[in-house]
């Protein structure tokens, strides 16, 4: 059974690991000690910080793991409230038109504005699920355990949420949306640009990127095709994430042009559906496919699981080997999303 609970200080080998087998253009997960062990403290210490009322710098790492052989198998997480600390930087992509009545020309041309406008929301990342794991429900676990946090502790969150999704790149690293940018303005590669802005150095951002409106058309047809276009192996996550309600606002991330999606926190399916369970704990025959969580914050566990649940007495049946892993016994709540 994959079970996913907060990352500790222990799992920083599987968290490298992790790092390494994300590949290029994986921001949020750079290979390098010193910011994945930082990651690792800032999430104990955002799990253990009490009595939050509202999002701040907090930022929530957690890991799914076999609870037979204790194997990490990938990551997921959130940040509370993003861009107060580290600016966060996207392009916002909008339209002027360039008429002239006595020419009878009337063109419509598309812009991108840079910017902060996701600032003080949550962001949704880090996840990635190592390709031995790739199956069952093990992704959308690791997609929605987010969901039913937040809509378990919704003053932690901030009321838009979004992700940024992993843009066209190819197996060296190269995004063509990039290669533009680079020879007219960074002269530095992806991979150093992606892997500077992963370990915090944004500074050459607001350097060197261009202040004024980039008209698109002016890009190279390579950089124009990408944008607004995801990765290969992003598209489950992104058709997740649709389904969820997310839908991309005319947002791009600046490096890739890949896509940022976003939706109002209490407009997520998965929070609106998802709904509270009191446990008793027996064996039982159930056939029915839950994502279920326990409504700890410190102590958060969720799984895929199987229970019988009773919409009149509004409690679950759960057998004692998913009640361990999720660290509940008879009389506590859970809660649940039908899958």
């Amino acid at each position: 059974m994959l079970v996913v609970r907060p990352i500790k200080t222990s799992d920083y080998e599987a968290l490298h690991t992790c790092a390494v087998e994300s590949g290029h253009g994986f921001t949020s997960l750079p290979v390098n000690e010193e910011l994945l062990t930082n990651r690792i403290t800032h999430s104990e210490y955002s799990f253990s910080k009490p009595d939050v009322t509202e999002p701040g710098d907090e930022g929530y790492l957690m890991v799914g793991f076999d609870s037979e052989t204790g194997e990490v198998a990938g990551t997921t997480g959130i940040e509370a409230s993003i861009g107060w600390d580290v600016p966060f930087y996207s392009y916002h992509i909008s339209k002027v038109v360039h008429s002239s009545p006595k020419l009878q020309v009337n063109n419509v041309v598309k812009l991108l504005t840079f910017g902060n406008n996701y600032t003080g929301c949550s962001e949704i990342c880090t996840l990635f699920l190592r390709p031995s794991f790739r199956g069952g429900l093990n992704g959308r676990l690791m997609s929605k355990c987010r969901f039913l946090m937040m809509a378990e502790h919704p003053h932690r969150f901030s009321k838009t949420v979004f992700a940024e999704m992993r843009g066209v790149s190819d197996a060296e690293g190269n995004s063509p949306f990039w290669q533009w940018l680079q020879e007219h303005f960074f002269s530095i590669d992806f991979t150093l640009a992606d892997y500077l802005t992963g370990i915090g150095k944004k500074g050459f951002i607001a350097d060197l990127m261009p202040k004024l409106p980039i008209y698109v058309n002016l890009l190279s047809k390579e950089a124009q095709a990408v944008i607004g276009e995801v990765h290969e192996n992003t598209r489950p996550a992104l058709k997740l994430l649709e389904n969820e309600g997310f839908t991309c606002r005319d947002y791009v991330d600046i490096f890739d042009g890949g896509p940022t999606v976003e939706c109002d926190l209490r407009n997520i399916e998965s929070v609106r559906h998802s709904f509270r369970a009191k446990v008793r704990v027996a064996e039982h025959s159930s056939s029915q496919d839950y994502l279920i969580a326990n409504t700890s914050f410190e102590n958060f566990r969720a799984a895929a699981a199987k229970g019988a649940y009773d919409a009149e007495s509004e409690s679950v049946i759960l057998t004692s080997e998913v009640a361990i892993a999720l660290k509940v016994q008879d009389g506590d709540f859970v809660r649940m999303l039908t899958q």
